[in-house]
């Protein structure tokens, strides 16, 4: 089995290709990679790095484009075909941080140590593999248009095993997320609605054990109370919310200025070029440059569902309802916790946040999306 590849077009049919792909989707994912290159560079020089890690970020940027748009040549069958071998080396990289390379980061194992300093983040690519078996999986449905139920184990089986690996690593921003795709595709895929409401009361059942049994961390016990009251820990585990909020707050209407943050520049605000990137927009650019963040998101959201809507095949529809949940659930997380409405989960804000792993799975997330649209147009 290979992976099947269009033959070089001619320019004529090259020009059509590229009239085909939605530029408003391409335009608001490199319009928010900008903005997050140019928020990144001013977390950077608050906290005396310069403008290293903007640098850093737009290389990045630029491979995750260019791999994206290798996934745009790629056949659509051929994709399908190969899904359970991604599916299996995803597995494999999210284990690869519990062995002698992995890393803990604030609590979290969840990343992998590479040569020359760098490091990369497996769950990040182990959404995408989640949500192309999902597609594969339950792109089925009998008469009455629902799924059968062994597909339905089927699935959950397969989305049970990233989940709890990722759980086991205490990554639990990561969990949250891949739990939302995992609902909402199968909503879409015409799963049972005893099934759905069946899932999400055995979710919050495990969560009320979780705290009550004492089987979190004591670092994720502390985030969830410091939500529940941030002024209860104001120097410890409620800092990061408290002073995320006090940026965002003081950055009114058109903000203080770019590099003129004085929770940004001071380094009050804990990774505020990752996980509380939001924060520097809120505070430099104001409740415009916000907006304007939410917008571009939302943006591709729109988009992905309109792709979703438009698709030939219930694996397309899967594959980009998968991704427009994937952008929804992990920018709503990222966004809330910023302004205290989530707990501090430790999860990137897509395209925006500092993080090679998490901006190349986000531009592979464009190019699956981009695919399924060339397919349509044809």
């Amino acid at each position: 089995m290979s992976i099947v590849t269009r033959r070089p077009a001619p320019p004529a049919q090259t020009r059509l290709q590229a009239a085909r792909l939605d530029w408003v989707l391409i335009f608001a994912a490199a319009a928010l990679s900008m903005i997050g290159c140019v928020l990144i560079a001013s977390a950077g020089i608050g906290a005396g790095d310069g403008t290293g890690a903007a640098r850093r970020q737009a290389v990045a940027t630029l491979l995750a484009i260019v791999v994206a748009y290798a996934v745009t040549r790629v056949e659509p069958r051929s994709l399908r075909a190969w899904t359970p071998a991604l599916y299996g080396v995803s597995l494999l990289g999210l284990l690869l941080p519990f062995t002698p390379a992995g890393v803990s980061i604030a609590g979290a194992r969840a990343w992998v140590e590479l040569p020359l300093g760098f490091t990369v983040q497996p769950s990040e690519f182990a959404k995408l593999a989640l949500i192309c078996a999902l597609a594969s999986t339950l792109a089925v449905g009998d008469r009455s248009g629902l799924v059968p139920d062994r597909v339905v184990v089927r699935a959950l089986a397969l989305a049970g095993i990233p989940v709890v690996i990722v759980l086991i690593g205490n990554d639990t921003g990561t969990a949250m997320i891949m739990t939302g795709i995992v609902a909402v595709v199968m909503l879409v895929a015409g799963v049972s609605w005893r099934w759905l409401v069946g899932l999400a009361a055995a979710a919050v059942a495990v969560a009320v054990a979780a705290v009550g049994l004492g089987l979190l961390a004591d670092y994720q016990m502390q985030r969830l109370m410091s939500f529940l009251d941030p002024t209860a820990d104001p120097y410890g585990a409620g800092l990061n919310t408290l002073q995320a909020r006090i940026a965002v707050g003081s950055g009114g209407v058109v903000g203080r200025g770019f590099m003129d943050g004085p929770q940004t520049q001071g380094g009050f605000v804990p990774v505020n070029d990752s996980d509380f990137v939001f924060s520097v927009a809120a505070e430099e650019l104001g409740l415009v440059g916000g907006l304007l963040v939410i917008g571009l998101l939302a943006t591709l959201v729109w988009r992905a569902l309109r792709i979703a809507f438009d698709a030939p095949d219930m694996f397309g529809r899967l594959i980009a309802v998968g991704v427009a949940t994937w952008f929804a659930v992990q920018g709503f997380e990222n966004i809330g916790m910023n302004l205290g409405v989530m707990p501090v989960t430790g999860v990137t804000l897509p395209f925006v946040s500092y993080g090679g792993s998490s901006m190349i799975a986000a531009w592979l997330g464009i190019g699956l999306l981009q695919l399924v649209r060339l397919r349509s147009s044809r």
